[in-house]
C-alpha cells in the first residue's frame, strides 16, 4: 500500500465552497486516498514512502474541467491537435468532463449509434488517463428514438452524463423532457446548452426553456460563445436550483456579472467552471486558471472560493470522489505558488492580482504525475521529494 506524506504547506483550499481553506501543514495519503489533513504535529508515528516538502506554498484540490468536448482518445478533430488533455492537465486540471462528443467526424445521429458512441467513448476513458488525468468521457448527445430502455442500458455500461441539450436533435423541453427524467432516473448528471447558437445544428436556449426541461446544469451561462442576457441568468438563479456554468470560451463580461449577481444572490455554491474547447475559439490548456483568475481579481469572490468552484462544487454536481481535501476522498492534488516576478506573496494573492499561479507538481490518486508545469509560469517556491 502506497503511503505518501505531503508537509511544510503553506496554505490548504478546501474545494469546499463553505469553508474554502483548511488549518494545518499537511496532508497523508494512503493507497491513493486522503486519509489525514492538519498539523503534522498530531498526526502521530506514520511512515511514508514517499514525503514531498511543499516548502511552504499552497495545495488545492485537482482542477476539475466541467465542460470538454473530448472524442476519443488524446486528440480533437475540432482543432485538429494531439495532445490536448494532457496539456490541460499541465494547467492543473486532473479531471475533465465530456460535454458530448459532437466534434467526432461522421458522429452517428440513430439511437443504435448514439447509444454506442456514448458507451464506447465512456469505457476507452475508463481504461485511459492522458498523462494521468482522469476523464469521464461518454455523455451522450439526445437524438430523437432514444427510449428508456436505453437510459438503461447506457448507465449500465457506464455512461455517466447527458451532454449538452441543443447540440442534437433534440432541441425542444417537450422532446428532451422524457429522457432528462429517464436519464436521471438511472444516475446521470444532465446539461443543456444555454444562450446563443454556438455551431451549426445547435440552437438558442433561452432559460424558459431550461427550465421546463429541468437539467442540472445550464452549460456555459456567460456564452458558448454568446451568453444569454443577465435577467436570464437571474431568473434560472431565483427560479431554479440548477447549477451555472461559467467556461472560459464564453464572454468576459457576462463572467464578472454574472459572478456579481451570484454573491449578492449567495448561492455561489451553484457556480462550476469548465472550458468548452476545444471550439472555435481553440484549445485552452489553462482556461479553468484564467477563470478562476478571472473571478478572484475583477469580482467579489476569493482565489479561494474560484478554487472550490472548479473542484468541489462541480465534484457534487457531477457526483465525483475527488475534487476536495478530503479525508476518504482520491488524492487528486495541486501543489502551486506565486510565479517568478509577480506581486502576490503566494498562489492566492497572485491570482487575486490577475496572475496565474505557478504549478509545481500535480498528484492523482496520490501518485505523482507532474513534476514541474510546462504551461504554468515558474514557481517562487519548489516543493521537493525529500530523500
Amino acid at each position: 500500500m502506497s503511503k505518501v506524506l505531503l508537509k511544510n504547506i503553506g496554505t490548504i483550499v478546501s474545494g469546499d465552497i463553505a469553508k474554502p481553506l483548511l488549518q494545518g501543514d499537511a496532508i497523508y495519503i494512503e493507497d491513493g486516498k486522503i486519509a489525514k489533513v492538519g498539523s503534522l504535529a498530531d498526526f502521530g508515528e506514520i511512515v511514508c514512502d514517499c514525503v514531498i516538502d511543499c516548502n511552504g506554498t499552497t495545495v488545492t484540490p485537482g482542477l476539475i474541467d466541467s465542460h470538454c468536448h473530448t472524442i476519443l482518445g488524446d486528440y480533437t478533430s475540432r482543432q485538429n491537435q494531439a495532445g490536448y488533455l494532457e496539456s490541460e492537465l499541465h494547467g492543473g486540471v486532473t479531471t475533465m468532463i465530456s460535454a458530448g462528443e459532437v466534434h467526432l467526424k461522421g458522429r452517428p445521429k440513430d439511437p443504435a449509434g448514439t447509444k454506442a458512441l456514448a458507451i464506447l467513448a465512456a469505457k476507452s476513458f475508463n481504461n485511459f488517463r492522458p498523462g494521468g488525468a482522469k476523464v469521464q468521457g461518454g455523455s451522450v448527445i439526445l437524438e430523437k428514438g432514444l427510449v428508456r430502455a436505453d437510459f438503461e442500458e447506457m448507465a449500465r455500461e457506464g455512461v455517466r452524463a447527458v451532454g449538452e441539450i441543443g447540440l442534437g436533435s433534440i432541441k425542444n423541453p417537450e422532446e428532451a423532457g422524457p429522457m432528462v427524467k429517464w436519464a436521471k432516473e438511472f444516475g446521470m448528471t444532465v446539461m443543456m446548452h444555454t444562450g446563443g447558437t454556438s455551431i451549426p445544428g445547435s440552437s438558442t436556449v433561452t432559460a424558459q426553456m431550461v427550465q421546463d426541461t429541468d437539467p442540472d446544469v445550464a452549460s456555459h451561462v456567460n456564452g458558448g460563445p454568446t451568453a444569454a442576457s443577465l435577467a436570464e441568468v437571474e431568473k434560472l438563479i431565483n427560479e431554479t436550483e440548477i447549477a451555472l456554468e461559467i467556461v472560459h470560451c464564453g464572454n468576459p463580461l457576462m463572467t464578472s456579472e454574472v459572478a456579481k449577481l451570484c454573491v449578492e444572490k449567495k448561492v455561489l455554491h451553484r457556480i462550476i467552471i469548465g472550458n468548452d474547447a476545444p471550439s472555435g475559439t481553440g484549445v485552452v490548456p489553462l482556461g479553468i486558471l484564467r477563470v478562476i483568475n478571472h473571478l478572484a481579481s475583477l469580482t467579489p469572490v476569493t482565489a479561494a472560493q474560484a478554487i472550490a468552484m472548479a473542484s468541489g462544487n462541480t465534484a457534487r454536481v457531477h457526483k465525483l470522489d475527488t475534487g476536495k481535501v478530503q479525508e476518504g476522498l482520491w488524492a487528486d492534488l495541486v501543489i502551486m505558488d506565486a510565479p517568478m516576478g509577480s506581486v502576490g506573496t503566494d498562489a492566492l494573492s497572485a491570482i487575486e492580482a490577475g496572475d496565474i499561479p505557478g504549478v509545481s507538481m500535480i498528484l492523482v490518486d496520490g501518485k505523482m504525475v507532474v513534476s514541474k508545469s510546462r504551461n504554468t509560469p515558474p514557481v517562487t517556491r519548489m516543493p521537493f521529494v525529500v530523500e
